[in-house]
């Protein structure tokens, strides 16, 4: 009964949702947080997700895990300068870093997109959404959770302004530059409306839904009786939750909402190869961290065939590079 109880507060933290706690929406609750806000693995392997001509790539089978949910994939070192990483100075680089996380957290993903592209190697432990028992230590009940060297960080956007402030990526003044100001407002963006979107997409239908919990079950870190039951009772339940997301944010066709917000993100560009024009700024970066949950599921697939986003994924893939990920603790 504790595991039933415990799978439900999966899916309040999802929009902020609330749910009735009997035991039958119990279930429900939880399934929500891990499936939109967990987090992702990292692969040594760097695969293609895009071509220059806006089209997907085949993944061979073997590195192609079908009904796969929210997984980040480890890009490999970069062939052009102009897209290289941006590695911090020795000095101010963290010696410490460990980042609390669920398997398919688009928020995660950009704490993740932030570390990896300025080369400062974390440790990752994967919670429990269930039991949570990582984190009991804390008094934060959410991921994601960055300690660094010992000081705990929360909330991906508040821990990645921190860590820009410690390392030196962003000069004392910059926020009251027209750059500064337009990245701000796009990194809002995506906080505010581009993650609201995606998880009325995944969970579109009753096979997108368990495609994606496919992907949840096998990555995150769950029991195996837990396993089995948030397979199938969190891919219904999300199914019909995402139909409430869709009131509640009035989207009314999820596929043009997803293409729509795609499309306002490359205009955005105004034909720079990324935001932060050269080089990718923390908008960049915040984009690309909740978008690269996706890539494999059937709707990013089917955003990169019907928008533009795709050369310019291309591009952040090979800035943001290989994974800085040493090793996952907390099985």
């Amino acid at each position: 009964m504790r595991r039933i109880g415990g799978l439900v507060a999966l899916c309040r933290a999802v929009e902020g949702i609330a749910i009735s706690s009997t035991a039958g929406n119990v279930v429900c609750n939880r399934m929500l947080q891990t499936a939109l806000y967990g987090t992702t693995s990292a692969y040594s392997r760097r695969h293609h997700w895009f071509t220059n001509s806006n089209k997907l790539v085949e993944q061979p089978a073997a590195h192609t895990v079908a009904g796969t949910m929210l997984f980040s994939v480890a890009a490999s070192a970069v062939s052009e300068d102009v897209h290289a990483k941006e590695p911090v100075q020795p000095k101010l680089r963290p010696n410490d870093v460990v980042l609390y996380q669920y398997e398919a957290c688009p928020f995660c993903n950009k704490v993740k997109a932030f570390l990896d592209y300025y080369d400062i190697p974390y440790k990752v432990v994967e919670v429990n959404p269930i039991s949570k028992k990582e984190i009991k230590w804390s008094g934060y009940k959410k991921v994601p959770i960055l300690m660094v060297d010992g000081e705990q960080m929360i909330d991906s956007s508040e821990i990645i302004d921190e860590l820009s402030r410690r390392v030196g990526s962003r000069a004392q003044g910059d926020n009251l530059s027209d750059e500064a100001g337009e990245e701000n407002k796009w990194r809002g963006w995506v906080d505010n409306h581009l993650v609201h979107v995606l998880s009325p997409n995944i969970y579109r239908s009753g096979s997108e839904a368990l495609e994606s919990f496919d992907y949840i079950t096998s990555h995150g870190n769950f029991s195996f009786t837990e396993r089995i039951i948030a397979r199938y009772a969190g891919a219904a339940a999300m199914y019909f939750v995402s139909k409430k997301l869709k009131k509640r944010h009035n989207i009314t066709d999820e596929r043009a909402a997803l293409y729509d917000a795609a499309e306002t993100w490359v205009d955005a560009l105004k034909g720079r190869d990324f935001l932060g024009g050269s080089k990718p700024n923390l908008a960049d970066l915040a984009v690309f961290g909740v978008l690269r949950p996706i890539r494999h599921l059937q709707s990013g697939k089917d955003m990169v065939e019907h928008t533009r986003i795709g050369e310019w994924y291309s591009r952040m893939e090979d800035a943001v590079g290989a994974s800085c990920r040493l090793e996952t603790q907390g099985a």
